[in-house]
């Protein structure tokens, strides 16, 4: 009978951060940090956004790819490296190796968003689309890496990987050295896992709280297990942090190190990216705006002294934030859908939307139809969508609404 021996999980240590520090130094950017007033005055803490999204690539993703990458040895550069990622990490690994002169191929699902396919091409890698899931598509870089000898570039599961992107929680204590709390997403836990190693190395005083989104929140169960569990079908509009099963590596790092890790909902993450556009002038994805959707769901939980959130990236497919952007006002109480009944007479719908007009309700689509069996002979049903101020406003379109004789049914 044989049995398999279980492997050391590899450790990590502040000295390497510090040796990946020096070696992205004149590589990745020291990203700037933005103090953000309206979430200093709601939380009572000043709130400093670290600003990972105007990094190279987009994201914090190049720092690790870099640090694992330039530490292959020749033949293993000479193989070339392969990665699977569905955007951030495939342009930090198409970046690094460009830098490093290493040949890199990367595949990407086939429902990849076409900038992000583009961008990932143009920094140097040979982009193959495989797979609808990226399950899929990591099964076939895996085979890719096993039938050429090509460096398979782990997103998040390597020592070398969580060594770059510690330096992240370096620039943190450097820039912002007052910080009591820092805020950061949480996938696969490469990035939370780095920050904790060198903040906790440093400053063991700071609280390093990870996020993860509802939907595919892997950590909670796995830490109160003590083991990586499973998360079946992750659904977020955070694809940046789904991920259905913690990392080894980052997991035992996490463990021992992180002070806590909460959740945020959908309409949470709406409301951080629209507040991230609108008050910050950023744009950030929605695994990105994870800390700050953490801030806005409690923000009584932060009066402890200044807080530092990390926006992990930037890359954003346009048409998701055209989606994520109304779910987000709609959060917000920014947009009203409504549906009633009028009666099948000329003027009759102008004589409601002359009452919208006078609460001032912005009215931004209309559907008028007159053609249902569920209508009786002389109604006819209309659909609005209205641009509304805030919860209060919309409460007055209601009332409004009801004070004119209108029965609103949805």
């Amino acid at each position: 009978m044989s049995y398999r021996v279980p492997q050391p999980v590899p450790q990590v240590i502040l000295d390497d951060v510090r040796g990946a520090q020096k070696m992205l130094s004149g590589v990745s950017r020291v990203t700037p940090m933005e103090g953000s007033r309206h979430l200093s005055a709601l939380t009572g803490s000043p709130v400093h956004f670290k600003c990972e999204n105007l990094q190279r690539t987009g994201s914090f993703k190049l720092r690790g790819a870099y640090v694992r990458i330039a530490g292959l040895r020749p033949e293993q550069r000479a193989a070339g490296v392969v990665a699977a990622s569905a955007g951030n990490h495939a342009q930090g690994v198409a970046l690094a190796s460009s830098l490093l002169g290493v040949r890199s191929t990367v595949f990407m699902p086939v429902g990849a968003p076409l900038p992000k396919v583009a961008a990932t091409q143009e920094y140097g890698a040979d982009v193959r689309l495989h797979g609808q899931v990226v399950d899929e598509t990591l099964a076939a870089a895996q085979e890719h890496a096993d039938r050429t000898g090509a460096v398979f570039i782990h997103p998040f599961d390597h020592r070398d990987i969580i060594a770059g992107q510690g330096t992240v929680g370096l620039e943190i204590l450097e820039q912002c050295p007052e910080v009591r709390t820092i805020l950061v997403g949480i996938g696969g836990g490469g990035l939370a896992a780095g920050i904790a190693v060198a903040v906790k190395a440093l400053r063991p005083d700071v609280k390093v709280i990870g996020v993860q989104a509802a939907g595919a929140a892997a950590y909670p169960p796995s830490l109160k297990a003590g083991h990586p569990v499973s998360v079946d079908n992750p659904v977020t509009m955070a694809d940046g942090i789904r991920v259905g099963r913690p990392g080894d590596v980052p997991f035992k790092i996490i463990g021992e190190l992180l002070d806590e890790v909460r959740t945020v909902s959908e309409d949470a993450l709406s409301s951080a990216l629209l507040l991230c556009l609108e008050r910050a002038k950023l744009v950030v994805e929605p695994a990105g705006c994870s800390p700050v959707a953490a801030l806005l769901s409690e923000p009584e939980l932060y009066g402890g002294g200044p807080v530092v959130a990390v926006l992990s990236g930037g890359n954003v497919d346009p048409l998701l934030l055209q989606r994520i952007l109304r779910h987000g006002m709609a959060a917000a109480g920014r947009y009203l859908s409504l549906r009633l009944r009028v009666a099948d007479r000329p003027g009759a719908l102008a004589g409601l939307l002359a009452v919208l007009s006078v609460v001032d309700a912005n009215v931004l689509d209309v559907s008028h139809v007159r053609t249902d069996p569920r209508l009786g002979l002389t109604e006819v049903e209309v659909e609005l969508q209205l641009e509304t101020k805030g919860p209060e406003h919309c409460a007055e379109v209601a009332r409004s609404l009801h004070s004119a004789g209108y029965r609103v049914m949805g």
